[in-house]
């Protein structure tokens, strides 16, 4: 390995801080330098915690440092496309949360940029390096299940997010379900060509007020002849719910449900075991670390990153046409929202 990469830090709200941890005490080829975010307090209360020798409110201090070369973009997703594009005009490797932004055409100049700069970006899908999700590819990747039949994805989150926050979040397609879109690409290595969409407001009325839906199912048809389907629910009371099943010719494969321990319990009243482990920051942790040694190992061996700006455009545009599949109740061709674009 070669010396450690100089990484500045851009939003310190909850993912920021989670990356910064990661990056700061747990990643020795990282070296933090500064952290930045419009709420001043919070980039310092980040810096302290975690080691930063420096905390910002201009982002911009962190682009026009020399001796960073890398950024970590946690801000809002309104910013991010801005972002990417001061990041590349200061040359600097770039790792953006998802989604990578809202609009396509905004999008394709921000990717523009990037190449024309020639520096690396990583989209922030993190599911992709779960262990257990990791292995599903690799086994159905081996043809051990087979030409892949079916994909089932189970999403639902323990709790609904505020409702300010839903009304800049994108819409749960863009916000939710994204993450989603990725792994049903991810999981067997194919493109879905089209999506058809029904859904509700079974949670929260304020959400259906806000203009988003709590629940829906969308079905995908892959171009290779396999199809799918994406559950979403904003509150299991159970906890947060994250399977995938994928089954094929010759097998199939299941990742189900992490839990804080395996012990069973069983008595007269029925078999018991403990509940799914809360939220994302918990269930997917190991991921998280893993994203970030992945991204600073690319630059340093200077490898495509192993997420791509593509691979973050793609679940965008998965999103759009959920969003049109719900509002006219029909099957929707990812081919229509790239049309729109053109």
């Amino acid at each position: 390995m070669s010396t450690k990469v100089n990484i500045g830090i851009i939003g310190a709200g909850r993912i920021g801080r989670l990356h910064a941890e990661h990056l700061a005490l747990r990643i020795p080829e990282a070296n933090v330098l500064a952290v930045a975010d419009v709420r001043l307090e919070a980039a310092e209360r980040c810096a302290a915690d975690f080691q930063i020798p420096l905390a910002v409110r201009d982002h911009r201090e962190i682009m026009e440092n020399p001796d960073i070369e890398a950024v970590v973009i946690c801000s809002s997703t309104d910013t991010h496309l801005q972002m990417i594009e001061e990041a590349a005009a200061a040359g600097k490797h770039i790792f953006c949360e998802k989604p990578i932004g809202f609009d396509l055409a905004g999008i394709d100049r921000a990717l523009k940029a990037v190449e024309e700069a020639g520096v690396k970006l990583q989209i922030g899908f993190n599911r992709r390096f779960d262990p257990s999700f990791k292995r599903a590819r690799e086994l159905v990747a081996s043809g051990k299940i087979g030409t892949p039949h079916i994909v089932r994805i189970t999403s639902r989150d323990p709790e609904p997010p505020p409702i300010e926050y839903i009304k800049v979040s994108g819409g749960i397609f863009l916000d939710m379900t994204i993450h989603d879109f990725d792994m049903a690409r991810y999981l067997i290595d194919d493109e879905v060509i089209e999506v058809y969409v029904i859904g509700g407001v079974m949670i929260d009325p304020e959400i259906g007020k806000a203009g988003d839906l709590d629940t829906a199912i969308t079905t995908l048809r892959y171009a290779g002849g396999a199809i799918g389907a994406i559950d979403n629910s904003r509150k299991a009371v159970y906890g947060y719910d994250q399977r995938v099943e994928v089954f094929g010719s010759e097998g199939m494969v299941v990742v189900s449900n992490r839990t804080p321990d395996t012990a069973v319990y069983s008595d007269d009243q029925g078999v018991h075991s403990s509940l799914p482990l809360f939220f994302f920051m918990e269930r997917y942790t190991e991921s998280y670390i893993a994203e970030m040694r992945a991204f600073i190992e690319c630059i340093q061996q200077d490898k495509t990153p192993p997420v791509t700006g593509m691979d973050g455009r793609i679940p965008v545009v998965m999103g759009y046409a959920a969003k049109k599949s719900y509002e006219e109740n029909r099957p929707v061709k990812l081919s229509e929202i790239e049309e729109a674009v053109q």
